[in-house]
């Protein structure tokens, strides 16, 4: 019997669909992240203050809520290049912290970069290649997210060393899973918009650099 000609229209679609949408979120992405970089370096060269707790917070879930609200249109690419860039300033003072406080500061910063993009590189790779559906890690991935964030949010009040060390251990296990799970998202069809998936896949690779970070000049950090 010959296949329906309908259904396989529908499939070919389908992959052209997905195809084009991780060609997208690749490209975007990687522009972004190169963006957030010169923005960080340019903060961290001109030793520009961090912002606080509360400025961070606010312009974070203030810029990602528009990124998610203009992600149909084309205000959209304006919006995630605001919110990668003021990602990348936010992290500027962050880097300086490390360099003042450890006299092996760009060296810690060089091997959590490496890290994150062996980390960010070999579970992209495994998830398109494998394609399997990670979309059931969901649940529990979200809950230690959150987790994360309470925590971490506690612990600039308490300042408890083990605690951090705890979080960002954490952090970095969460942050691997969510990288599999935004591609398996991506490839599966759990999301088709290419700028709010690469939003998704930045704050992956953001978080899992700053907690790797923080794990490296805990443990290897000369004073």
């Amino acid at each position: 019997m010959n296949p329906n000609p309908n259904i396989l229209t529908q499939r070919s679609q389908s992959v052209l669909a997905t195809n084009s949408l991780i060609r997208n979120t690749y490209m975007l992405l990687s522009m972004t992240l190169l963006f957030s970089a010169f923005v960080a370096y340019v903060s961290f060269s001109l030793r520009l203050p961090h912002p606080g707790l509360i400025l961070s917070l606010v312009g974070m879930f203030g810029l990602l809520f528009l990124v998610h609200k203009t992600a149909n249109s084309a205000m959209g690419l304006v919006s995630v290049f605001a919110f990668t860039g003021f990602m990348g300033y936010t992290l500027g003072p962050i880097l300086n912290a490390y360099v003042g406080a450890y006299a092996n500061g760009t060296a810690l910063i060089v091997q959590a970069m490496t890290g994150t993009a062996a980390v960010f590189i070999g579970l992209s790779l495994y998830a398109l290649s494998s394609r399997k559906n990670f979309s059931f890690m969901g649940g529990f991935l979200m809950m230690g997210l959150i987790l994360v964030i309470i925590a971490g949010i506690a612990n600039i009040f308490l300042n408890i060393p083990a605690l951090s060390l705890t979080i960002s251990g954490v952090a970095v296990l969460v942050m691997s899973g969510l990288i599999l799970y935004d591609t398996s998202r991506m490839i599966h069809g759990g999301e088709t918009n290419y700028i709010r998936m690469t939003v998704n896949l930045f704050l992956d690779i953001y978080l899992l650099f700053v907690h790797l970070l923080n794990l490296l000049g805990a443990l290897n950090g000369e004073r």
